[in-house]
């Protein structure tokens, strides 16, 4: 009956990343997005591929700090390999078990620890990392010059201070054994949020945009956020979405916005598609020898 109900939940993210793509697909026009495709530089869609990656051994370092703190000590090579091998099931066995609960299994069976502990820094990771791209998306929203937010302008400097101690103290209150690394994961956070988006800022040079530079990183951290939701496959129609609603707000070139959409959602295909080695091959978990 589990497995059923899993596999009509899989089901049903599949269908609704079909439909959201097939509606922003209707919306845009497709000759125009494929022109811009062929047009790309593909000096800076590698760079923009360098930075992803980069952005993504800032997260592993991140969830290691966290599983340092339940005594694994597993070497940051173990760790980068046990994350990327995540990012691959996340993508491409959709059906299977997710990313994160994989990691947790394998930390949970091979070193014994309570599963209330795995799972919390699993959820304080994935919150972490929310929070930054929160505080990033209202900064940013500051040098947006859009009616609808510029009388709100006066509340995002306290929304970030607000978000930030009400983590802090979340964390102090109720996870005190990950609290003598909260600051280091959010400057570990920090660090994934500013390399992502200069990955975008590369994408954006390989299609030739050079102005709306600041309404085009926002749109995207908005993306990040919502792709989050258990509502599609990776984020996979969620995203385009809100980059094309986003262009529309902003009054920004859809076929551009959605463009760039794709070209992260190819990069980050790519790099998850490396996990793939260790699907066939469990990594060796090695632990720091003191």
């Amino acid at each position: 009956m589990g497995n059923l109900r899993k596999k009509g939940i899989t089901f049903l993210k599949i269908l609704f990343s079909i439909v959201l793509l097939y509606f922003v697909f209707t919306k845009i026009q497709f000759n125009e997005v494929w022109k811009i495709f062929k047009g790309s530089d593909f000096t800076y869609l590698f760079a923009a591929l360098l930075f992803f990656v980069i952005s993504k051994v800032f997260s592993a370092l991140r969830l290691n700090l966290y599983i340092h703190q339940i005594k694994i000590f597993l070497t940051q090579l173990s760790n980068i390999k046990l994350y990327l091998l995540g990012m691959f099931y996340n993508l491409f066995l959709p059906g299977g078990i997710g990313g994160d609960a994989y990691k947790g299994y394998v930390l949970k069976n091979k070193y014994e620890v309570k599963t209330r502990s795995v799972v919390s820094i699993l959820i304080l990771d994935r919150l972490n990392g929310l929070l930054l791209i929160f505080v990033i998306s209202c900064i940013l929203a500051l040098f947006l010059n859009e009616s609808s937010i510029n009388s709100y302008k006066s509340l995002f400097g306290l929304a970030i201070a607000l978000s930030i101690l009400v983590f802090w103290v979340f964390n102090k209150r109720f996870f005190s054994f990950v609290y003598p690394v909260f600051w280091k994961s959010l400057g570990f956070s920090a660090l994934v949020q500013l390399a992502q988006l200069v990955s975008v800022l590369f994408i954006l040079k390989a299609l030739g945009v050079e102005d709306n530079t600041v309404a085009y990183l926002f749109i995207f951290l908005i993306s990040s956020i919502v792709s989050v939701l258990p509502l599609t496959i990776g984020g996979i129609g969620s995203r385009e979405v809100v980059f094309y609603y986003g262009a529309l707000w902003l009054t920004l070139d859809e076929n551009t916005s959605v463009s760039i959409s794709m070209l992260f959602f190819l990069i980050t295909a790519t790099v998850s598609l490396a996990g793939i080695v260790y699907h066939f091959k469990k990594p060796e978990l090695k632990e720091i020898i003191t």
